[in-house]
Protein backbone atom coordinates (compact mmCIF):
# COMPACT_ATOMS: atom_id res chain seq x y z
CA UNK A 1 0.00 0.00 0.00
CA UNK A 2 1.11 3.50 -0.80
CA UNK A 3 1.22 6.06 1.32
CA UNK A 4 -1.56 9.06 0.16
CA UNK A 5 0.13 12.65 -0.39
CA UNK A 6 0.06 15.56 0.87
CA UNK A 7 -1.59 18.56 -0.63
CA UNK A 8 1.05 20.56 -2.60
CA UNK A 9 0.90 24.13 -1.69
CA UNK A 10 1.82 25.07 -5.06
CA UNK A 11 -2.26 24.37 -5.98
CA UNK A 12 -2.87 27.22 -4.37
CA UNK A 13 -1.62 28.91 -7.35
CA UNK A 14 -4.62 27.40 -9.26
CA UNK A 15 -7.39 28.93 -7.70
CA UNK A 16 -9.43 31.89 -9.23
CA UNK A 17 -8.11 35.46 -8.48
CA UNK A 18 -10.93 38.12 -9.52
CA UNK A 19 -9.36 40.39 -12.58
CA UNK A 20 -9.09 44.05 -12.02
CA UNK A 21 -11.65 44.82 -14.46
CA UNK A 22 -14.47 42.56 -13.25
CA UNK A 23 -17.79 43.65 -12.85
CA UNK A 24 -20.38 42.64 -10.03
CA UNK A 25 -21.26 39.13 -10.04
CA UNK A 26 -18.59 37.72 -11.94
CA UNK A 27 -16.12 36.61 -9.09
CA UNK A 28 -19.05 33.95 -8.02
CA UNK A 29 -22.83 33.89 -6.70
CA UNK A 30 -23.06 31.46 -3.79
CA UNK A 31 -26.64 30.22 -2.63
CA UNK A 32 -26.66 28.62 0.66
CA UNK A 33 -29.63 26.87 2.58
CA UNK A 34 -28.95 25.92 5.80
CA UNK A 35 -29.64 26.48 9.73
CA UNK A 36 -33.27 25.19 11.97
CA UNK A 37 -35.31 25.96 14.52
CA UNK A 38 -32.80 24.60 16.82
CA UNK A 39 -29.49 25.79 14.82
CA UNK A 40 -29.25 29.14 13.98
CA UNK A 41 -25.38 30.14 13.98
CA UNK A 42 -24.40 27.60 10.98
CA UNK A 43 -26.46 29.95 8.80
CA UNK A 44 -24.74 32.80 9.44
CA UNK A 45 -20.78 30.89 10.07
CA UNK A 46 -21.01 29.63 6.37
CA UNK A 47 -22.29 33.49 5.25
CA UNK A 48 -19.73 35.07 6.91
CA UNK A 49 -16.56 33.23 5.39
CA UNK A 50 -18.72 32.88 1.83
CA UNK A 51 -19.11 36.43 1.53
CA UNK A 52 -15.94 37.37 1.90
CA UNK A 53 -14.70 35.38 -1.50
CA UNK A 54 -17.69 35.93 -3.78
CA UNK A 55 -19.49 38.39 -4.86
CA UNK A 56 -22.84 37.16 -3.67
CA UNK A 57 -24.33 34.67 -1.39
CA UNK A 58 -27.94 34.18 -1.54
CA UNK A 59 -29.13 32.18 1.52
CA UNK A 60 -32.43 30.67 3.09
CA UNK A 61 -33.88 29.37 6.18
CA UNK A 62 -36.57 29.03 8.98
CA UNK A 63 -38.58 32.15 8.81
CA UNK A 64 -37.39 33.05 12.38
CA UNK A 65 -33.71 32.03 10.69
CA UNK A 66 -33.96 34.62 8.54
CA UNK A 67 -35.18 37.47 10.54
CA UNK A 68 -31.69 36.54 12.48
CA UNK A 69 -29.47 36.72 9.68
CA UNK A 70 -31.27 39.88 8.70
CA UNK A 71 -30.26 41.53 11.53
CA UNK A 72 -26.91 40.07 12.13
CA UNK A 73 -25.53 40.22 8.30
CA UNK A 74 -25.86 42.32 5.86
CA UNK A 75 -23.98 41.17 3.25
CA UNK A 76 -26.58 38.88 1.42
CA UNK A 77 -29.89 38.43 -0.05
CA UNK A 78 -33.03 36.44 1.94
CA UNK A 79 -34.61 33.90 -0.34
CA UNK A 80 -38.06 32.61 1.36
CA UNK A 81 -38.01 29.05 0.45
CA UNK A 82 -40.70 28.96 -2.07
CA UNK A 83 -38.10 31.49 -4.40
CA UNK A 84 -35.29 28.87 -3.55
CA UNK A 85 -35.37 27.68 -7.31
CA UNK A 86 -35.94 30.84 -8.83
CA UNK A 87 -31.89 31.76 -7.38
CA UNK A 88 -30.70 28.42 -7.95
CA UNK A 89 -30.67 29.21 -11.39
CA UNK A 90 -28.73 32.64 -11.04
CA UNK A 91 -26.29 31.22 -8.56
CA UNK A 92 -22.45 29.59 -9.42
CA UNK A 93 -23.12 27.02 -6.60
CA UNK A 94 -24.91 25.52 -4.07
CA UNK A 95 -24.51 24.46 -0.66
CA UNK A 96 -27.13 22.68 1.38
CA UNK A 97 -27.10 21.15 4.85
CA UNK A 98 -25.40 22.91 7.68
CA UNK A 99 -27.54 23.28 10.38
CA UNK A 100 -30.72 21.24 8.65
CA UNK A 101 -32.49 19.07 10.84
CA UNK A 102 -30.63 15.61 11.47
CA UNK A 103 -33.66 13.47 11.89
CA UNK A 104 -35.52 11.79 8.96
CA UNK A 105 -39.21 13.32 9.09
CA UNK A 106 -37.89 16.44 10.84
CA UNK A 107 -39.43 19.54 9.42
CA UNK A 108 -38.28 22.57 8.30
CA UNK A 109 -40.91 24.70 6.95
CA UNK A 110 -42.90 22.88 4.93
CA UNK A 111 -40.16 19.90 4.02
CA UNK A 112 -38.32 17.52 5.95
CA UNK A 113 -34.14 17.83 5.21
CA UNK A 114 -34.45 14.49 3.26
CA UNK A 115 -37.11 16.13 0.97
CA UNK A 116 -35.84 19.23 0.93
CA UNK A 117 -32.51 18.17 -0.02
CA UNK A 118 -33.49 15.13 -2.62
CA UNK A 119 -36.28 17.33 -4.11
CA UNK A 120 -33.33 20.15 -5.29
CA UNK A 121 -30.73 17.79 -6.22
CA UNK A 122 -32.89 15.23 -8.49
CA UNK A 123 -34.50 18.88 -10.30
CA UNK A 124 -30.81 20.59 -10.65
CA UNK A 125 -28.53 17.81 -11.43
CA UNK A 126 -26.23 19.67 -13.38
CA UNK A 127 -25.91 22.21 -10.57
CA UNK A 128 -22.31 22.56 -8.98
CA UNK A 129 -23.13 20.86 -4.74
CA UNK A 130 -21.67 20.75 -1.46
CA UNK A 131 -23.58 19.06 0.87
CA UNK A 132 -23.04 18.84 4.25
CA UNK A 133 -24.46 18.39 7.42
CA UNK A 134 -28.13 17.02 7.90
CA UNK A 135 -28.46 16.80 4.14
CA UNK A 136 -25.50 13.97 4.10
CA UNK A 137 -27.59 12.42 7.19
CA UNK A 138 -30.99 11.94 5.56
CA UNK A 139 -30.32 11.47 1.69
CA UNK A 140 -30.05 8.88 -0.17
CA UNK A 141 -26.68 8.37 -1.69
CA UNK A 142 -27.96 7.00 -5.13
CA UNK A 143 -28.76 10.06 -5.91
CA UNK A 144 -24.80 11.73 -5.66
CA UNK A 145 -24.76 9.57 -9.46
CA UNK A 146 -27.23 12.16 -10.82
CA UNK A 147 -25.03 15.02 -9.99
CA UNK A 148 -22.00 16.78 -11.59
CA UNK A 149 -19.19 16.17 -9.63
CA UNK A 150 -20.87 17.15 -6.30
CA UNK A 151 -18.68 18.08 -2.99
CA UNK A 152 -19.58 16.24 0.33
CA UNK A 153 -17.64 17.44 3.62
CA UNK A 154 -18.63 14.66 5.93
CA UNK A 155 -16.91 13.79 9.30
CA UNK A 156 -16.81 10.19 9.80
CA UNK A 157 -20.05 9.38 11.46
CA UNK A 158 -22.01 11.26 8.57
CA UNK A 159 -19.59 9.45 6.09
CA UNK A 160 -20.57 6.11 7.94
CA UNK A 161 -24.07 7.13 8.05
CA UNK A 162 -24.47 8.03 4.40
CA UNK A 163 -22.80 4.96 2.89
CA UNK A 164 -23.88 2.81 5.68
CA UNK A 165 -20.77 1.93 6.74
CA UNK A 166 -19.41 1.01 10.79
CA UNK A 167 -15.64 1.70 10.02
CA UNK A 168 -13.63 3.23 12.60
CA UNK A 169 -10.52 4.94 12.51
CA UNK A 170 -9.73 3.68 15.78
CA UNK A 171 -9.04 0.14 14.94
CA UNK A 172 -5.80 1.43 13.52
CA UNK A 173 -4.30 3.83 16.33
CA UNK A 174 -1.50 1.27 16.92
CA UNK A 175 -0.04 2.13 13.33
CA UNK A 176 -1.33 5.74 12.22
CA UNK A 177 0.18 5.03 8.44
CA UNK A 178 -2.17 2.47 8.26
CA UNK A 179 -5.14 4.43 9.65
CA UNK A 180 -4.60 6.95 6.43
CA UNK A 181 -4.08 4.42 4.09
CA UNK A 182 -7.20 2.29 4.81
CA UNK A 183 -9.34 5.49 5.89
CA UNK A 184 -8.34 7.29 1.99
CA UNK A 185 -8.79 3.51 0.34
CA UNK A 186 -12.27 3.73 1.60
CA UNK A 187 -13.26 7.22 1.09
CA UNK A 188 -11.46 7.21 -2.32
CA UNK A 189 -13.88 3.96 -3.05
CA UNK A 190 -16.84 6.03 -2.60
CA UNK A 191 -15.76 8.55 -4.23
CA UNK A 192 -15.19 7.05 -7.40
CA UNK A 193 -18.50 4.79 -7.15
CA UNK A 194 -20.91 7.95 -6.81
CA UNK A 195 -18.72 10.24 -9.23
CA UNK A 196 -17.90 12.95 -6.40
CA UNK A 197 -15.69 14.61 -4.33
CA UNK A 198 -15.26 13.59 -0.65
CA UNK A 199 -13.48 15.79 1.96
CA UNK A 200 -13.58 13.74 5.20
CA UNK A 201 -12.84 16.22 8.45
CA UNK A 202 -10.35 14.65 10.88
CA UNK A 203 -7.35 15.52 12.31
CA UNK A 204 -5.89 14.77 8.85
CA UNK A 205 -8.54 15.99 6.34
CA UNK A 206 -8.45 13.20 3.43
CA UNK A 207 -9.70 14.75 0.09
CA UNK A 208 -11.10 11.87 -2.71
CA UNK A 209 -11.51 12.23 -5.85
CA UNK A 210 -11.89 9.89 -9.19
CA UNK A 211 -8.65 9.47 -9.05
CA UNK A 212 -6.42 11.67 -6.94
CA UNK A 213 -6.57 11.76 -3.34
CA UNK A 214 -4.50 14.07 -0.60
CA UNK A 215 -4.33 14.16 3.07
CA UNK A 216 -4.10 17.70 4.18
CA UNK A 217 -2.36 18.34 8.06
CA UNK A 218 -2.66 20.90 10.71
CA UNK A 219 -4.96 22.21 12.68
CA UNK A 220 -5.27 22.10 16.03
CA UNK A 221 -8.30 20.93 19.24
CA UNK A 222 -9.12 24.63 18.92
CA UNK A 223 -11.40 23.49 15.84
CA UNK A 224 -13.36 21.02 17.76
CA UNK A 225 -15.34 23.97 18.44
CA UNK A 226 -18.99 23.46 17.02
CA UNK A 227 -19.22 25.38 13.82
CA UNK A 228 -15.82 25.32 12.39
CA UNK A 229 -17.30 22.65 10.23
CA UNK A 230 -19.49 24.82 8.70
CA UNK A 231 -17.03 27.38 8.54
CA UNK A 232 -15.12 24.48 6.47
CA UNK A 233 -18.39 24.03 4.02
CA UNK A 234 -19.00 27.68 3.40
CA UNK A 235 -15.38 27.96 2.40
CA UNK A 236 -15.28 25.24 0.13
CA UNK A 237 -18.81 26.23 -1.32
CA UNK A 238 -17.34 29.69 -2.49
CA UNK A 239 -14.16 28.29 -3.56
CA UNK A 240 -16.19 26.03 -5.82
CA UNK A 241 -18.10 28.26 -7.39
CA UNK A 242 -15.07 29.45 -9.70
CA UNK A 243 -13.00 26.38 -9.27
CA UNK A 244 -13.05 22.99 -10.19
CA UNK A 245 -14.29 20.97 -7.70
CA UNK A 246 -11.16 18.71 -6.49
CA UNK A 247 -9.45 22.27 -5.68
CA UNK A 248 -12.09 24.01 -4.02
CA UNK A 249 -12.28 21.28 -1.75
CA UNK A 250 -8.34 20.43 -1.06
CA UNK A 251 -7.79 24.08 -1.13
CA UNK A 252 -10.50 25.13 1.16
CA UNK A 253 -9.38 22.53 3.41
CA UNK A 254 -5.72 23.63 3.91
CA UNK A 255 -7.22 27.30 4.45
CA UNK A 256 -8.76 26.54 6.90
CA UNK A 257 -6.51 24.48 9.24
CA UNK A 258 -3.36 27.05 8.41
CA UNK A 259 -6.66 29.57 9.86
CA UNK A 260 -6.99 27.52 13.27
CA UNK A 261 -2.90 27.16 13.60
CA UNK A 262 -3.01 30.50 13.02
CA UNK A 263 -5.06 31.71 16.00
CA UNK A 264 -3.55 29.12 17.90
CA UNK A 265 -0.11 31.28 17.62
CA UNK A 266 -1.91 34.07 19.09
CA UNK A 267 -4.60 32.85 21.76
CA UNK A 268 -3.69 29.12 21.90
CA UNK A 269 -7.15 26.52 22.11
CA UNK A 270 -8.86 29.41 22.67
CA UNK A 271 -11.04 30.74 19.92
CA UNK A 272 -14.46 29.72 18.26
CA UNK A 273 -15.80 29.58 14.92
CA UNK A 274 -16.76 33.40 14.44
CA UNK A 275 -12.96 33.83 14.76
CA UNK A 276 -11.84 31.19 12.71
CA UNK A 277 -14.25 32.85 9.73
CA UNK A 278 -12.32 36.09 11.13
CA UNK A 279 -8.99 34.52 10.77
CA UNK A 280 -9.23 32.52 6.76
CA UNK A 281 -9.44 35.92 4.90
CA UNK A 282 -6.24 36.93 6.68
CA UNK A 283 -4.81 33.83 5.76
CA UNK A 284 -5.80 34.09 2.18
CA UNK A 285 -4.32 37.42 1.85
CA UNK A 286 -1.35 35.34 2.73
CA UNK A 287 -1.18 32.58 1.00
CA UNK A 288 -2.32 33.65 -1.98
CA UNK A 289 -0.88 37.36 -2.50
CA UNK A 290 1.99 37.41 -0.21
CA UNK A 291 3.46 34.00 -1.69
CA UNK A 292 2.36 33.83 -5.10
CA UNK A 293 1.23 37.32 -6.19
Amino acid sequence: MEMIEDFDINDLKKLYIPSLDSHKGQNGKLLVVAGSELFHAPLLWTLKVASRIVDMVFFSSTEQNNQIAKKEFGDGIIVPRNKIEDYIDEADCVLIGPGLPRLEGEEIGDDSTKGLTESLLKKYPSKKWVIDGGSLQTMNPELLTLLKNPILTPHLGEFNKLFNFQFSIFNFQSNPNDQIIKTQEKVAEMARKYGCVILLKGEKDIVCGWDESVKISGGNAGMTKGGTGDILAGLVAALYCKNNAFLSATAGSYINKRAGDSLFKRVGYYFNASDLANEIPRVMKELLFLQFL
